[in-house]
């Protein structure tokens, strides 16, 4: 089985990723990764910039494909990427035969403005054209509906440190990882 980690920019999903897929000797993917390359630049920031929104969401969704037919992996996907054309039903068809367990790192939105404005935001365009932190409510209010519905299990993350975070994280994903509950 596979674990994919959805959530905004700032909720954690690379570095509880990469944490998590040390802990369970799981192959570590960042799907934005993928999709940068497989647009031939080496950021997924410069591949938003240079292919622009839609065929940015169409490549994510050609690398989400690839990715499914891998296992043992813990994928953090890019935080739009289940709003790419065919992408949450990719995800709810693997779900349903259990070939992944999708993890929602939820943040609130002031949480995240925090987490992001310690970081290096220019690669990190922005989406809506507000502004990389500006545009943090929108995109909570457009995406959460979406992460919740697809998502097994939600792991409020405000107020967490990272070390109680990978806590919750390990407890929503035991080793070996158990078929889903009907």
């Amino acid at each position: 089985m596979n674990v994919f980690l959805v959530g905004l920019r700032g909720a954690g999903k690379s570095s509880l990723g990469r944490d998590l897929a040390s802990r369970r000797a799981m192959t570590y993917v960042d799907l934005d990764t993928w999709t940068a390359a497989a647009a031939a630049t080496d950021s997924p920031g410069k591949a938003l910039a240079s292919l622009g929104e839609p065929a940015f969401r169409r490549a994510e969704a050609c690398a989400l494909r690839v990715v499914l037919s891998y296992r043992r992996q813990v994928v953090a996907l890019g935080g739009g990427t289940p709003t790419a054309p065919g992408a949450e039903r990719l995800i709810q068809d693997a779900r349903s035969v259990r070939h992944i367990r999708v993890i929602y790192l939820r943040a609130q939105p002031a949480a995240l403005r925090a987490r992001l404005a310690k970081s290096n935001l220019t690669e990190r365009p922005s989406i809506t054209g507000e502004g990389t932190l500006e545009e943090i409510d929108t995109l909570f209010a457009q995406r959460d509906p979406l992460y919740q519905r697809i998502a097994d299990v939600v792991i409020d993350t405000d107020g967490l440190s990272h070390e109680q975070a990978f806590h919750a994280l390990l407890e929503a994903c035991p080793d070996p990882l158990p078929a889903l509950a009907e």
